[in-house]
């Protein structure tokens, strides 16, 4: 085998949670004295620093960044797991902003913090969007893949964009659907005390020009999605419901 294709899962807790993202890995006839070429489908978009729109993938491993030591392929003892589970670890992370060379020294600063908010806001719309474009066009022989993915996780990738909606920061935990209620307008309640607590976002890094931007791409956003995975069957009769209800003229 010389051509390989894998999915990976976003993790939790990062912008890029429940999203499917598609690399290609062609193992040349120096495999494996040399490390496996990867390509990200990127569907032209920059989701992080390490992930090109031209499916360059950087990563220390793959001799597409510097490192040294164990960052570096070893013949011996490097496989092609290894370079997904970095893909999925390093790559996929929690606060993408910091992958970005010289900015690490920043993540101490409120300055810093700050940029990484805004970041990682941007990156969930381009995470939803390639949620889109995967659906729509999924890679061949991953339609069902892809349909099934979505069809377990629509209903909690929803739930997200409806606590993003609400002011709670991006890879914060999400309350279980079932303990929500929601009126369309960004309002919301829960009826259950072991409702997670949300993490509000501070106005100062917050501001409000960039906020309503991203409400406003998300709201698009959720919407369709709301239609791309009703017609995958995943459980979208609550927010279903939620958008009939809104669309309703008052009394």
């Amino acid at each position: 085998m010389d051509l390989l294709r894998a999915a990976i899962i976003g993790p939790k807790g990062t912008p890029y949670h429940d999203g499917l993202f598609f690399f290609d890995a062609h193992f040349t006839s120096n495999y494996p004295s040399e490390p496996p070429l990867v390509y990200y489908h990127s569907g032209g978009l920059r989701l992080n620093p390490n992930l090109y729109n031209c499916g360059k993938v950087c990563l220390s491993l793959l001799g597409t960044w510097s490192g040294s030591g164990c960052e570096k392929w070893n013949s011996a003892h490097s496989t092609m797991l290894q370079v997904l589970v970095s893909i999925q670890a390093l790559i996929l992370n929690e606060k993408p902003y910091f992958n970005e060379p010289g900015y690490a020294g920043s993540a101490n600063t409120a300055t810093g913090q700050q940029h990484s908010v805004e970041y990682n806001k941007n990156t969930f719309l381009h995470s939803c969007r390639t949620m889109l474009y995967s659906l729509r066009r999924p890679p061949e022989h991953f339609g069902d893949l892809v349909a099934g993915h979505f069809r377990e996780r629509g209903r909690t990738i929803l739930a997200a964009c409806k606590h993003y909606l609400e002011g709670n920061m991006v890879g914060s935990e999400v309350p279980e659907e079932e303990e929500v209620e929601y009126d369309g307008t960004g309002a919301s309640s829960s009826s259950s005390s072991s409702s997670v607590p949300k993490k509000q976002e501070v106005m100062r890094v917050d501001p409000l020009g960039r906020r309503t931007m991203f409400i406003d791409n998300l709201k698009t956003l959720f919407e369709d999605l709301l239609m791309e995975f009703n017609v995958k069957g995943a459980d979208t009769r609550k927010f279903l419901e939620d958008k009939v209800k809104k669309n309703l003229p008052a009394a």
